[in-house]
């Protein structure tokens, strides 16, 4: 992966992440700022690291599909056309601005994929979406279990009464 590519992840994982954490601690009150900071950039690593991951678990699943192994050589890869459009997951990810156009935007960036797919594993279209929509999907429910897990690990407490 090229740096330039890598930086592009980066910043397509911090714009998810704020359009994601944002609207959540417009909310709340008193949050400070940065505990609000920690959270995107650990938002942001991890919204990249998925990003990062699509093509290859996209890669992974078109494997299992051939009957013989692709060369390695061929192995799909983010180039920064494909992941330039990730860039306006910002705007997008707002939950109550733009669900619908998130959603039409991942369709976009997996369909580049798609088409990528079938050229280096020698797959029908269809089966290359097939094999990235799979992908995104386990990535999506995993990431969003995490998601699940830090609201859940960082929800206050209420004290215990002392009886």
């Amino acid at each position: 992966m090229s740096p330039l590519v890598a930086i592009l992840l980066l910043f397509a994982g911090l714009s998810e992440a704020a359009g994601r954490l944002l609207p959540v601690v417009a909310r709340l009150s008193g949050v400070s700022r940065i505990r609000v900071i920690g959270l995107m950039l650990a938002g942001a690593v991890v919204d990249g690291a998925v990003f990062a991951l699509w093509p290859l678990s996209a890669w992974t699943v078109a494997e299992l599909l051939l009957s013989t192994a692709p060369s390695e050589e061929a192995a799909l890869v983010w180039t920064p056309a494909l992941a330039a459009p990730l860039l306006l997951a910002a705007v997008l990810a707002f939950p109550l601005l733009g669900p619908l156009l998130h959603v039409v935007l991942m369709v976009g960036v997996g369909s580049g994929l798609a088409t990528a797919l079938a050229t280096a594993a020698g797959l029908g279209w269809w089966d290359a979406a097939g094999c990235v929509a799979l992908a995104g999907f386990g990535l999506g429910v995993a990431v969003e279990g995490v998601r699940r897990l830090v609201v859940r690990l960082n929800r206050p407490r209420a004290p215990e009464p002392l009886t």
